[in-house]
C-alpha cells in the first residue's frame, strides 16, 4: 500500500504519481492531511447547499484550496488547524453533512478520477486568484458561489459528459475570476507600463520578496521606506515593477535570481531575508533557512511566519533581519539564464491595446506574420530548454508574448523590434493570461475573425494548478491548437486526453524545429 498519492504537478514521480514522498518535498503525513482537508471542504460545501455560508466559510474555502497548491504549505500543524476550522464552520451550517472520504479522492473509474481531479486542481488554482483579489477588497458572488458548487460536485456522481460540462462551466467562471484580480490590481496600483528591470543587486541591506501577492509587496515597500533597505523581486513578483503605484518607490530596485526551481542554489548563503507570499517554496537549505519568512497560506515547519489582522501585516521581523545581515559588501552583477543583465516587463493589455493600431497595420503590411504566446510555469524537469530554443528560433517577423515564470527561460534575450514594437512582450504574472485573452479578442474583432483564425499560436508550459485553471479557461473559450509541455498531465487519463485532442486539437510539444514547421508551414 502506498504511503500517499499525489499527481497534481508536472514533475510527479515517474509521470504517474508520488506514492512515498512528494518530488516537491511534501511528506506523506502532509499529503494525507491535505487530502483530509479537501474532503472536509467537500463536507463544508455540502453543508452550505441552499444557504448563505458567510464570509468566514468563504475565506476558509479559498484558503484551504490555496494551501493545497504545489509548493505552498508543507506544515502539517497548519493544515490540521485548517481542517479543524473547516469542520467547525461546517457544524454551524449543517452538523449532519458528511466529509468526503480522503481515500476516495483518487480511487474509482480511471476516467472519472481524471475528470474529478481536473476540476479539483482547477479550483485550487482559481482559489489563489480569488484570494489575491479579496486581499484588495474585490470579490464576486458568482466566483465565490462556484467554489461551493465545484467542491460539492466533487463528492457527487456524474457521467463523463456532465463532468466535461462542469469543467467548461468552471473555465468561464475562472475567466471572471482572473478579470476580478486584474481589476483589483489595476484599481489599486494602476495599469502596468513598460519597465526595464535590472538584475544588479546593490551593496547594503536588502529584502527579496517572492510569490504573487502585490498587496504584501506594497506594505513591505511602505514599511521599509527611508530605512536604507532595498527591495528586490523574485520569480512571479517581477511584473510588480511595472505598476505605477509600486514603481514609484525608489528602493524597489530590481529583480533577484531567476525562476523558482533555482532558489536552493541562488539563495545559498544570501545575506538577506526572503519573504514568501505564495508558492513556489522549496524545502530550504540550512544556509538560508534562518532568513526565510512566510506569510498567508505559505507554510513550512520551523520557518518564521508573518500573520496579519484584516489584511494588515507587520514586517518588522523581516526588516530587522535585513539590517542584521547587512546585504552584500559590494554591488553584485547577476544575469538571467542566458546571460542577459536586464529584463523588460509591463506589456499588459492596456499597453498593448494602446499600440493596437500600429500592430494591426504591421500585420496588414506583412511586417508581423505571426504571434506566439509562450508562457506558463517553469520547473526543474529536463526538457524545459525547449521553450528557450523555441523562442530563439521564432522568425524575425513574429512577435512573442509571454507571462508567468516560464518566461525566465528566455526573458533576458534581446529579440529586437518590429517597427518600434519589441518582439518579446512580457504581459505579467500567470493570472495576466486575462490580459492575453483580452488582446486576442480585440485583435479578432479588428480583423473580423475568430480567435482561432488569428495568426496566433499558444505554446504553454505547465507545472502546477494555476496552469490547470488557465488551460480550462482557454478550452472553455473554444481556443484550439494549443501546444502544451514539457509533458502531459498525469491526471489526464488516456480517454480524457483523447477527448481534449479530438475536440480542441491539443498538441503535446515535440521539438522546436518540428513544432515551428507545423505552425508556420
Amino acid at each position: 500500500m502506498s504511503e500517499m498519492f499525489c499527481f497534481q504537478c508536472e514533475q510527479t514521480a515517474g509521470g504517474k504519481g508520488c506514492t512515498k514522498v512528494g518530488v516537491c518535498g511534501k511528506k506523506p503525513e502532509v499529503a494525507n492531511k491535505q487530502d483530509e482537508l479537501t474532503g472536509a471542504m467537500i463536507g463544508l460545501a455540502r453543508a452550505a447547499a441552499g444557504k448563505n455560508p458567510g464570509q468566514a466559510a468563504d475565506k476558509l474555502m479559498m484558503q484551504g484550496l490555496f494551501a493545497t497548491i504545489t509548493n505552498v504549505n508543507f506544515d502539517e500543524k497548519r493544515v490540521d488547524e485548517m481542517i479543524a476550522a473547516v469542520r467547525a464552520e461546517k457544524a454551524k451550517l449543517d452538523a449532519a453533512a458528511q466529509d468526503f472520504p480522503a481515500a476516495d479522492l483518487w480511487s474509482g473509474n480511471e476516467d472519472i478520477v481524471s475528470l474529478r481531479s481536473t476540476l479539483l486542481l482547477g479550483l485550487r488554482g482559481m482559489a489563489a486568484y480569488a484570494w489575491h483579489a479579496a486581499a484588495l477588497g474585490k470579490t464576486d458572488p458568482e466566483v465565490t458561489a462556484w467554489f461551493y458548487k465545484g467542491m460539492k460536485a466533487l463528492g457527487d456522481e456524474h457521467s463523463a459528459e456532465e463532468w466535461l460540462g462542469l469543467l467548461m462551466e468552471f473555465g468561464q467562471v475562472n475567466l471572471k475570476c482572473m478579470g476580478l484580480l486584474d481589476d483589483a490590481n489595476t484599481s489599486a496600483y494602476g495599469h502596468p507600463v513598460p519597465t526595464t528591470v535590472p538584475t544588479l543587486v546593490e551593496k547594503g541591506p536588502f529584502i527579496v520578496i517572492t510569490g504573487h501577492d502585490l498587496h504584501d509587496l506594497k506594505q513591505l515597500l511602505e514599511q521599509t521606506a527611508g530605512k536604507g533597505i532595498n527591495i528586490y523581486t523574485h520569480g512571479e513578483m517581477l511584473p510588480a515593477h511595472a505598476y505605477p503605484e509600486l514603481k514609484k518607490y525608489p528602493h524597489l530596485k530590481g529583480n533577484f535570481g531567476t525562476a523558482w526551481q533555482n532558489q536552493q542554489k541562488e539563495f545559498d548563503n544570501i545575506p538577506a531575508p526572503i519573504l514568501y507570499t505564495t508558492n513556489c517554496l522549496m524545502p530550504p537549505r540550512v544556509s538560508y533557512a534562518d532568513r526565510i519568512f512566510t506569510t498567508d497560506v505559505v507554510g513550512y515547519p520551523e520557518l518564521k511566519h508573518i500573520t496579519g489582522e484584516h489584511g494588515k501585516k507587520d514586517f518588522a521581523p523581516v526588516i530587522a533581519k535585513a539590517l542584521e545581515l547587512g546585504g552584500y559588501k559590494e554591488d553584485q552583477h547577476f544575469t538571467g539564464i542566458n546571460g542577459g543583465t536586464q529584463l523588460v516587463t509591463g506589456f499588459a493589455r492596456n499597453t498593448v491595446m494602446g499600440v493596437a493600431g500600429t500592430v494591426i497595420d504591421a500585420v496588414k503590411a506583412g511586417a508581423i506574420k505571426h504571434f506566439f504566446l509562450v508562457g506558463g510555469c517553469d520547473g526543474a524537469k529536463p526538457g524545459r530548454n525547449y521553450y528557450t530554443r523555441f523562442v530563439q528560433q521564432t522568425p524575425k517577423d513574429t512577435v512573442v508574448l509571454t507571462l508567468a515564470c516560464g518566461k525566465y527561460r528566455f526573458n533576458d534575450l534581446d529579440l529586437g523590434e518590429i517597427g518600434g514594437i519589441p518582439r518579446l512582450l512580457d504581459m505579467g504574472q500567470c493570472n495576466d493570461a486575462y490580459s492575453a485573452i483580452q488582446v486576442a479578442v480585440a485583435l479578432a474583432g479588428a480583423f473580423k475573425c475568430s480567435v482561432n483564425e488569428l495568426p496566433l499560436t499558444l505554446v504553454l508550459s505547465w507545472y502546477e494548478q494555476k496552469a490547470v485553471c488557465i488551460l480550462l479557461t482557454l478550452l472553455a473559450l473554444g481556443i484550439k491548437d494549443i501546444y502544451i509541455g514539457p509533458s502531459l498531465p498525469a491526471f489526464l487519463s488516456g480517454n480524457v486526453l483523447n477527448i481534449l485532442v479530438e475536440k480542441f486539437n491539443l498538441h503535446p510539444i515535440t521539438t522546436p524545429e518540428e513544432d515551428l514547421k507545423a505552425i508556420l508551414g
